[in-house]
């Protein structure tokens, strides 16, 4: 007798949830790609806030040429747009001048589209699941109750850039999550701390290292890679938890090798990065990884361009190397600002 997952995505996890009655319930909708030859990536991101009937929407696209809203390659943000009674996920078109999203074979398959003409800017893509969304794990940080699944898949289609059609065609990730977040769920609920050496459970290393493992600040370190649908990795990096030589541990992800996904061991994967002291961001990172079934796989990762919508926490584009291949995929570094400035700091610090 075989027991169902109970985790597994289904058919109605495509639509919109029930939740409470609280005003933070937020459930979003998240789709990236990329263009590795042109240095390109790209989001959809869309949290929707069914107590207050209203959605926020952007999309945004950076490549080499600057980082910032001001410079990036594409970047439009519409904020608390009333949206419909009962909107239907699986096929519609956001309001305030947003994308179309239909769902083409439940979980798996989905046809996303988006013009701004007085920018020269579209998108136009397919994106096909390699295998059904798999969700986090419950009860592990960062997502204690709230349900998150992520999914790899392969985008097929059309950018459009000032006006010159790109073609889509990578592997890249989305993920769906839902239940209540900012406000109050924003603040941290660990015990006061004495000085801020208190919050570092193991002390030691580079000064900079130390204030990034500080606990209690917030902070959310998502990276993944893949070569194909075959092979990859994904994982939440845990500084707060970190060593003294820099190995942050991992955890809610997976290992993806010839097609077999195996959740990781946080026992066994971890990741180290190294920062470039003129901007505290990324710059190339060592992933070790670890699965439940003892498969191993190295990772190491190169930082080619990047976006901050406020100049601390940024979305970049990697270049990984495992298993012999070529991959390709994200750093998404979250911080607190006045963390992150004090981190760079000390990064910064010539004596």
């Amino acid at each position: 007798m075989t027991t169902a997952d109970p985790y597994a995505f289904l058919p109605e996890d495509d639509c919109y949830h029930r939740l409470s009655d609280d005003p933070y319930e937020t459930e979003t909708n998240w789709w990236s790609f990329n263009v590795p030859e042109r240095g390109i990536g790209g989001w959809i991101h869309t949290p929707y806030y069914p107590n207050r009937k209203t959605v926020t929407w952007r999309i945004f696209v950076w490549d080499t040429r600057g980082w910032d809203i001001a410079r990036m390659a594409y970047y439009r943000k519409v904020e608390e747009v009333p949206m419909p009674d009962n909107p239907d996920l699986r096929d519609i078109t956001f309001p305030g001048g947003g994308y179309s999203l239909k769902m083409l074979e439940p979980g798996m398959k989905y046809h996303l589209a988006y013009a701004d003409p007085d920018r020269d800017f579209a998108l136009d893509f397919v994106f096909t699941g390699a295998h059904p969304p798999r969700r986090f794990e419950p009860g592990e940080p960062p997502f204690m109750a709230t349900p998150h699944y992520d999914q790899l898949g392969h985008v097929a289609g059309t950018l459009t850039l000032d006006g010159e059609a790109i073609p889509l065609d990578c592997w890249s990730v989305r993920d769906r999550t839902w239940g209540p977040r900012g406000g109050p769920y924003t603040q941290s609920r660990k015990q006061s701390y004495a000085s801020d050496l208190d919050r570092v459970s193991h002390p030691g290393g580079p000064r900079w290292r130390e204030i990034e493992r500080e606990r209690g600040r917030g902070r959310i370190q998502y990276i993944f890679g893949h070569a194909d649908g075959e092979s990859g990795f994904l994982g939440f990096v845990r500084p707060q938890e970190g060593t003294a030589d820099g190995w942050s541990p991992m955890n809610g992800g997976y290992l993806l090798r010839d097609g077999i996904y195996g959740n990781l061991d946080p026992q066994g994967s971890r990741m180290r990065v190294f920062r470039d002291p003129s901007t505290g961001w990324a710059s190339h990172m060592q992933v070790e990884l670890v699965d439940q079934e003892g498969r191993t796989m190295f990772a190491e990762g190169m930082a080619i361009s990047r976006m901050s919508e406020h100049g601390y926490g940024t979305n970049q584009l990697l270049r990984w190397e495992f298993d012999g291949k070529i991959g390709w995929g994200e750093d998404q570094d979250i911080w607190n600002p006045r963390h992150f400035q004090r981190m760079l700091h000390a990064l910064r610090r010539p004596r």
